[in-house]
């Protein structure tokens, strides 16, 4: 059965290169390109989804969900909508709703930002604003409680801004786990890989097909 490992729009597919090289079962590991999902088209949530949407059902059989950021939200989002689809689901560092004072004032930051450093990131400088306008009224919060499959709910102890939206995820769904690492933020792939990965492989040895 395939695990669907989701990056954030901050960083790319290869943010979880180190997690997946402590992983068991890698060959049934993918990490899409959020980018490249769009194939060309307008970034927007709505646009972006629906690509979604056609990669994971064009996989066979139910798929393990894993998402950090805007990948958990994406996560979230498939869980919901095709629940015969969605094995487990793993959110990290992940918000149910878009809080709009953190986002107005990331957006603002961003604005003084160069080209360059969007680089690095999911999408460019005008992408990103667009994707992120986009975004502004998603809120998923009185949906919580349809999720049937198993769910585990990470959060970096540092990552402040999402440590309360995943004490809400695990406490509003009925299979849901909690699990806080220490001393880490919200990147937790790349901060501490092989503790999540150890995660990941105890959960998925628990939810074996």
């Amino acid at each position: 059965m395939k695990k669907i490992l989701i990056h954030g729009s901050g960083h790319k597919a290869s943010s979880w290169e180190k997690t997946v090289a402590h992983m068991e079962n890698r060959c049934d590991i993918l990490c899409p390109e959020l980018c490249s999902l769009l194939n060309g088209k307008t970034a927007s949530y709505a646009n972006l989804y629906d690509s979604f949407v056609r990669y994971c059902n064009a996989i066979d059989g139910p798929v393990h969900l894993c998402g950090i950021s805007l990948g958990g939200i994406l996560a979230l989002n498939y869980a919901l909508d095709f629940p015969e689809k969605t094995k487990t689901l793993v959110l990290i560092g992940t918000p149910y709703k878009i809080p709009k004072l953190a986002f107005a004032f990331q957006n603002m930051i961003f604005r003084f930002l160069p080209e360059s450093v969007f680089e690095n990131m999911a999408f460019n400088k005008k992408d990103t604003f667009l994707l992120g306008n986009s975004m502004k009224s998603l809120d998923f919060g009185g949906r919580l409680q349809n999720i049937k499959c198993p769910v585990l709910v990470i959060c970096g102890e540092k990552d402040t801004a999402n440590r309360k939206a995943a004490h809400f995820l695990s406490g509003n769904m009925k299979n849901a786990k909690l699990k806080i690492i220490e001393n880490t933020g919200h990147i937790v792939n790349e901060e501490a890989p092989g503790i999540l990965a150890e995660i990941l492989n105890e959960y998925y040895g628990l939810h074996r097909e």
